[in-house]
């Protein structure tokens, strides 16, 4: 049986020898802020909680001066590749179509 689990990056260190040896799999995330001026940010991780702080107190210079952003959708992955195909898709115009009349 396979867990699927979340990871900060502190408990990534901890984790990965462990990982291997129970089957854990670690999810990669695509998800979408809203901001200040009310833009949708797509954008993808693997620690959503903390890339989301990130944006929050102005880490990340796509959204720093657009604060406060807000988490309106998110979505996990088994693999990084779907996660990163899948962003790279919204970021489309037929994907941001897609976005704006099914996931916002």
């Amino acid at each position: 049986m396979k867990l699927r689990v979340a990871f900060s990056l502190q408990a990534l260190a901890k984790c990965v020898t462990r990982s291997f040896s129970e089957g854990l799999q670690i999810m990669y995330f695509v998800y979408l802020l809203k901001l200040s001026n009310n833009k949708i940010y797509t954008g993808s991780t693997y620690d959503i909680n903390n890339r989301v702080k990130e944006h929050s107190q102005g880490f990340c210079e796509s959204t720093k001066n657009f604060r406060p952003i807000e988490l309106i959708w998110h979505c996990a992955f088994n693999n990084r590749l779907s996660a990163r195909r899948f962003e790279a898709y919204l970021k489309t115009g037929s994907g941001q179509a897609f976005r704006n009349k099914h996931l916002i």
